[in-house]
């Protein structure tokens, strides 16, 4: 055994070994953040970063583009594979099914239960619901206690409960104590019009948890970029561009990117946008060029971000391929397999806390926490 296979066997092993340490220590930052995220002490002033689609020189902001500088995970097999390997979902401590979907959910809402003394229709509420028109609120209602609920601006009733829901927060910001309290003075007036039961929350708790959730979910508000750039500081023809990126599955939506869909469900896996922050038309595709693209995942709207982020991989290297272009990070360094990796490990623990906050990634209420 000569010296060199020695040397190339203890770094092996000394490799081995830091991806383990590595994957333990981001186990165990993301389950002390799903610890703390709803019952640490709120604390006001702090300022809200909004989702960026690349990272800065700033280390600080919400939806964070990908950090290249970490350690590898675990290797990934197929990269090329068309039919990249599904990650096993982890359990929700809570399941919601989908009876429950459209119920109240305390947990990131200020919610208001009242039970009026005769059931009512959904024509009684027109005011309230006008006066929170333009805010996260919803107003439910049930025909019974054991039958579901049901959207006020979808059913007629009669209602013999209603909730009336606010969001705590989303990106757009925590809900204010202003917005809380104009909330809860819209449902106890409406709770007097009807002469119903209701039993409002503190505004300065609501205020505070908002500001807690808001903190949370800041931290799992991760967007994931993958940039081709044109070799060589060339530029990419609108025309050729729309043509492969529609050849490729995807279709430009209105608001100037195009957008890669779950066919069964019709659902965004993964957008395409211009590097230049320009939006997209048909007119403008016609005329204009581009130094290249980026290819984005929103991880907290998607279902099994694991996997889309591999199909997207998957895209982005036919697309640089067919483009004559090259993977690269925010800084133009090319994009290897081991910086790959490190980018699924990101997307990998941001799904785990997710599952662990009981917010399924592309679910119901992530959809709302994250739009």
């Amino acid at each position: 055994m000569n010296s060199l296979f020695l040397g190339l066997l203890v770094a092996g092993v000394v490799l081995v070994i830091g991806v383990l340490l590595y994957n333990l220590r981001q186990e165990r930052r993301a389950r002390r953040r799903v610890e703390a995220a709803f019952t640490a002490p709120a604390s006001a002033g702090e300022d809200r970063a909004e989702p960026t689609l690349r990272g800065d020189d700033s280390d600080a902001g919400r939806g964070q583009s990908v950090a290249i500088e970490q350690a590898p995970e675990e290797p990934v097999e197929a990269l090329d594979s068309e039919e990249p390997a599904l990650l096993q979902p982890q359990p929700l401590a809570a399941p919601r099914s989908a009876r429950d979907a459209l119920s109240p959910d305390p947990d990131i809402e200020c919610v208001v239960l009242l039970t009026p003394g005769a059931a009512v229709p959904s024509s009684s509420l027109a005011r309230a619901r006008t006066a929170t028109a333009g805010t996260p609120a919803r107003w439910l209602g049930r025909r019974g206690a054991d039958l579901p609920w049901q959207a006020l601006d979808t059913a007629a009733g009669p209602w013999q409960q209603i909730a009336a829901c606010l969001l705590l927060a989303d990106r757009s910001g925590a809900a204010s104590r202003a917005d809380i309290g104009n909330f809860l003075g819209i449902a106890a007036h409406v709770a007097s019009e009807l002469s119903a039961e209701c039993a409002l929350p503190d505004a300065a708790e609501e205020t505070a948890r908002a500001e807690e959730i808001d903190r949370f979910c800041a931290d799992l508000d991760v967007q994931i970029g993958l940039t081709i750039l044109r070799s060589e500081l060339g530029q990419i023809a609108g025309t050729r561009l729309r043509g492969v990126a529609e050849a490729a599955g995807f279709r430009l939506n209105a608001g100037g990117q195009f957008e890669y869909l779950q066919e069964e469900t019709g659902a965004v896996l993964c957008s395409l946008q211009n590097y230049k922050q320009e939006a997209f038309t048909i007119e403008s595709l016609r005329a204009m060029t581009t130094p290249g693209v980026v290819l984005l995942i929103d991880v907290p709207r998607v279902v099994e971000p694991v996997r889309v982020f591999d199909q997207m991989r998957l895209i982005a290297k036919r697309l640089a391929k067919t483009l004559d272009a090259v993977l690269v990070d925010d800084n133009r360094r090319p994009l290897d397999d081991a910086a790959l990796s490190a980018i699924r490990g990101q997307v990998q623990a941001t799904a785990a806390a997710l599952h662990e906050a009981n917010i399924e990634p592309g679910g119901p209420r992530a959809l709302r926490l994250f739009g």
